[in-house]
């Protein structure tokens, strides 16, 4: 069986995490050890942040809806439970835009809940 060289294939291998290691400082982008543990760190740190930007947002927007409900004279979780029982399917992302962008719209929603 003859030899295999392995050039092409390694260097494209190592040029893909050199690659994502791009604005690292110093040998964390320079050595081979160093950027692969770094590059496997960050990814990891990512999406760990891709489930918390989730949850961050989703506790938000809850904080908008409650503030709105507030000025109405209405609790968070009796708003939500009066929209769920009248069965109207809107979701938190909305309702928190509408409470910031257009109260009256967000009165008639509350109106329609009661």
């Amino acid at each position: 069986m003859a030899r295999v060289r392995r050039g092409f294939k390694a260097r494209r291998r190592r040029n893909k995490i050199f690659k994502l290691a791009k604005g690292f400082h110093f040998d964390r982008r320079t050595k081979w050890r160093q950027t692969v543990q770094t590059v496997v760190r960050a990814l990891h740190y990512s999406f760990i942040g891709r489930k918390l930007l989730k949850r961050d947002m989703r506790r938000l927007w809850i904080t908008r809806i409650n503030a709105g409900a507030h000025t109405l004279g209405l609790s968070y979780s009796k708003l939500m439970g009066d929209l769920k029982k009248k069965d109207v399917q809107i979701n938190r992302k909305m309702l928190a835009d509408i409470v910031a962008r257009d109260m009256k719209g967000f009165e008639a929603i509350v109106a329609v809940a009661k």
